[in-house]
């Protein structure tokens, strides 16, 4: 005869205390995570933000923003007092000073003035691999998903795509460094020494040359584009298949073509996810060391990009500063010292923020993008 009180288990029901060792396991190291970024930041913030911010009006060290990196030069005058100068007010205290004595000099390389330059460059190597990698990544993208059929050389493209995302950035940056730097082709009247290859193209004197950009920020932002490419390709992917298909179907029963269905009805709606690798994107190469150190980045610079040059276009081929190259050299090759520190922890500080606005600015786009699109 059925009796409810079987279906009843009384007191703890099987397997319990096995759910809750788990859930501990899982929140435990949850937590754990949390707590190693939480002092990563803190240590970053409690060493860097004395830098950048003063307990006086305006309460921000704008030099430190705006003024050129140089070399500090540490020394005590005749009185003992100790000064701290980077070369350029070095240089006007000599002047000023003319024949006096100055003891204890010491210089720090990379760690006096401020950090404009590695910023300029970071931002220019930033928004120009982003442009690259939008217009290429999105434009395959849109291709794998409404173009192509499926075929095995199509599965064979797909999973190559993915084992690129899985290589190394220092893998990315040799191959900059042998094809952007020292083999892509251009069109000159004076080919290199070291050019590989050159074609005549029977104009005037012109040929084109196989001898690669050299260290440019053109070569860094190319080599940049391509390490970030699988990425933004995966994602727009994804994104585009993720629009009903229905919005096709009925764009194009009502008579609209291909690239206007996708122009009009795909794009539109796939835009916070294509935002959303867009997002990853751009905290990686913001980041990336090794490939502008072999194409791109220089430890020093007295100019900004554009200045000194001729047209505008020229920046194009000019060395940049940039502040991931910047915090390497300054934590790898110059000794460590409570000079170097300072402009270490200052520039990390400033990188993280950097990073931060940025990712910040993605997501609010995106979630604005979000509240519009309602499907």
């Amino acid at each position: 005869m059925f009796n409810p009180e079987t279906l009843i288990r009384k007191g703890l029901p099987k397997g319990h205390f096995k759910d809750v060792a788990v859930r501990s396991l899982l929140g435990g190291l949850t937590y754990l995570v949390v707590i190693i970024a939480a002092l990563l930041f803190g240590k970053i913030i409690i060493d860097g933000a004395p830098v950048l911010f003063k307990a006086e009006a305006p309460f921000v060290d704008f030099n430190f923003l705006t003024a050129k990196n140089e070399t500090l030069h540490v020394f005590d005058d005749a009185t003992g007092k100790r000064h701290q100068l980077p070369a350029s007010a070095y240089n006007d205290y000599l002047l000023k000073h003319e024949g006096a004595t100055i003891y204890n000099e010491q210089t720090y390389s990379y760690s006096g003035g401020g950090i404009l330059g590695p910023i300029v460059g970071t931002a220019l190597l930033t928004i120009g691999s982003m442009v690259l990698a939008l217009f290429f990544g999105i434009s395959a993208a849109i291709y794998l998903s409404e173009y192509a059929k499926q075929s095995p050389f199509i599965h064979a493209v797909r999973l190559a795509i993915l084992n690129l995302a899985g290589i190394p950035s220092i893998v990315f940056g040799l191959f900059g460094f042998s094809v952007f730097v020292l083999a892509v082709p251009i069109i000159t009247v004076t080919p290199s020494d070291r050019s590989l290859l050159t074609i005549p193209i029977f104009i005037g004197n012109a040929v084109i040359s196989f001898q690669g950009w050299n260290s440019s920020l053109m070569a860094g932002c190319a080599t940049l584009a391509c390490m970030i490419l699988p990425v933004i390709i995966t994602a727009s992917e994804e994104s585009l298949r993720a629009v009903p298909q229905g919005f096709r179907d009925a764009s194009l029963a009502m008579g609209a073509t291909r690239w206007q269905t996708i122009r009009k009805c795909v794009l539109p709606f796939s835009l916070p996810g294509i935002l959303t690798s867009s997002l990853l994107a751009i905290t990686r190469v913001a980041g990336e060391t090794a490939p502008i150190m072999f194409t791109a980045a220089v430890a020093a610079k007295d100019d900004l990009p554009w200045q000194g040059l001729k047209n505008p276009f020229e920046i194009l081929s000019s060395q940049v500063q940039a502040l991931p190259y910047h915090i390497y050299t300054l934590a790898a090759k110059i000794p460590s010292s409570e000079y170097t520190q300072r402009a270490q922890y200052g520039s990390v500080f400033v990188f993280l923020v950097l990073v931060a606005m940025l990712s910040l600015g993605s997501m609010i786009l995106r979630a604005k993008l979000r509240a519009k699109l309602k499907w």
